[in-house]
């Protein structure tokens, strides 16, 4: 009966949303077409820009292959990377420094300067462009600019762009919004020069990939990669609070664990712990997650009804940056509340071309 009522309301929903989604795409399909037709201006600078985007509502790992990416070329080039700053409370051109938190430029692009700041320029502001000048304006060497989430943000013209897409929800498989998660439609992505299908298992045959790249149909000219995350140790969130010395492979199943996510998809966070035999308990909200004083009670009450001989929180390191400028987060607890870092690691294209080696060469292409 259950399963009865939820197919139900599955089919009204579908019902009461597809109108909607055909508007919006509508909407979209228009915009894209006044840009493809010159109506809508695009701007290009002298400097190579490149561009990381989805055409997806979150949750395909764009700051993980940001990250990635700068991790690779710093060395190379002289990079600054512009974002919008998503759920930040300035407005305006602003350029990450030591004292910046997530309020003044947002969760990311703080996590993005915390780990990459020292050799590269962080900024955010809601105009890529005015961003973009204004970056160039202070730092006339760079050589290069990495625009986070600017797939639909077209009045700038990328030299690459670079689309994802999860592995677990592929964009081929999805729906415009609100009946799905699509931005805009499937048709889009033939504007990427590069797609990288995030989270792939490791479990995946020569076989799978050959059939992902069917199903993913892709034109010539574009490269097809694949990406999946790869966990560190974990790491404080306030180590100045003598925390415990713990690792996962030490917790047993006496041990308990609050998981803590305020990201688009915490599936494949969850999913990593489910290896380890320790107790585990999930408080997830909704992604870029500001909490609250009544949220962080709420991660109190959770943490006490969990039990274990040891208890600690897990959280993103998204959400550690959030968390560790939180006013409300109870003393008692910083020593015990650890985040898991991540990383991406590049599987080669179907063809075996390496993901960097492809990228440097299109950012040092020629225009012909």
């Amino acid at each position: 009966m259950a399963l009865m009522r939820k197919e139900t309301t599955r089919k009204i929903m579908t019902y009461l949303l597809t109108p909607l989604s055909w508007i919006y795409g509508g909407v979209t399909s228009l915009r894209n077409w006044m840009f493809d037709r010159g109506i809508l201006p695009q701007e290009e600078f002298d400097v190579p820009v490149v561009s990381v985007g989805n055409i997806t509502v979150g949750g395909t790992g764009k700051t993980p292959h940001v990250e990635y990416i700068l991790s690779m070329l710093a060395m190379d080039y002289k990079i600054a990377v512009l974002s919008r700053g998503y759920k930040r409370k300035t407005k305006g051109f602003i350029l990450a420094n030591s004292h910046s938190t997530p309020e003044s430029i947002g969760d990311e692009p703080l996590q993005i300067y915390r780990n990459h700041g020292l050799n590269v320029k962080v900024a955010v502001c809601e105009s890529r462009r005015r961003g973009i000048k204004e970056l160039l304006r202070q730092f006339p060497d760079l050589q290069l600019i990495v625009l986070d989430d600017a797939f639909q943000h077209r009045y700038v013209k990328p030299k690459v762009s670079i689309l994802l897409t999860d592995h677990s929800h592929p964009f081929y498989e999805d729906k415009l919004l609100p009946l799905g998660r699509l931005r805009e439609s499937p048709l889009q992505v033939g504007r990427a020069d590069m797609v990288i299908i995030t989270k792939c298992p490791e479990e995946l045959t020569p076989l799978d990939y050959r059939l992902l790249s069917k199903d993913i149909d892709l034109v010539a000219f574009q490269k097809l990669f694949f990406s999946r995350y790869s966990y560190g140790h974990l790491t404080p969130v306030f180590p100045d609070d003598d925390p415990y010395n713990v690792s996962l492979g030490a917790l047993t199943e006496r041990d308990g664990a609050l998981l803590v996510s305020g990201i688009a998809n915490p599936r494949s966070f969850v999913r990593h712990f489910k290896q380890y035999p320790m107790r585990v308990k999930v408080a997830h909200f909704d992604d870029h997650h500001n909490f609250s004083r009544e949220d962080i009670q709420l991660l109190k009450d959770k943490f006490k009804t969990l039990s274990g001989e040891r208890k600690i929180i897990v959280t993103t390191e998204k959400d550690a940056v959030r968390l560790m400028y939180n006013p409300y987060f109870p003393p008692d607890l910083k020593k015990l509340t650890y985040y898991l870092p991540i990383s991406v690691d590049m599987e080669p294209g179907i063809e075996g071309d390496d993901f960097i080696t492809e990228l440097r060469k299109a950012i040092d292409a020629n225009e012909i």
